[in-house]
């Protein structure tokens, strides 16, 4: 049998600074995704799923793209907000360095 871990809970500090980290992580990501899509297709828009006058692998890409690029701003954001909240004494038992 494997052990289980406890997921560390985050205090109740973190819950605002969480928020505008997440919303600006969000728009950062958008913003980064609009770029790369445009160095890569050339075009302004991306396609969405009920785009149709796209491909199947036109949308696909779009969306992996979108989506590697959404989980890389959010980790970053998740992680730098974990220490921000660590380095101030209200998350100590949170994260071990």
């Amino acid at each position: 049998m494997s052990k289980k871990t406890k997921k560390k809970t985050l205090p109740l500090a973190y819950k605002p600074v969480g928020f505008v980290l997440g919303w600006a992580g969000g728009a950062l990501a958008g913003k980064a995704f609009q770029t790369t899509w445009k160095a890569i297709r050339h075009e302004d828009n991306a396609p969405d799923a009920l785009d149709k006058d796209r491909g199947w692998g036109e949308v696909l890409l779009a969306a992996a793209v979108q989506g590697a690029i959404f989980a890389v701003v959010r980790s970053a954001v998740d992680r730098t907000g974990a220490k921000a909240i660590v380095a101030s004494g209200s998350g100590e038992r949170m994260c071990a360095k």
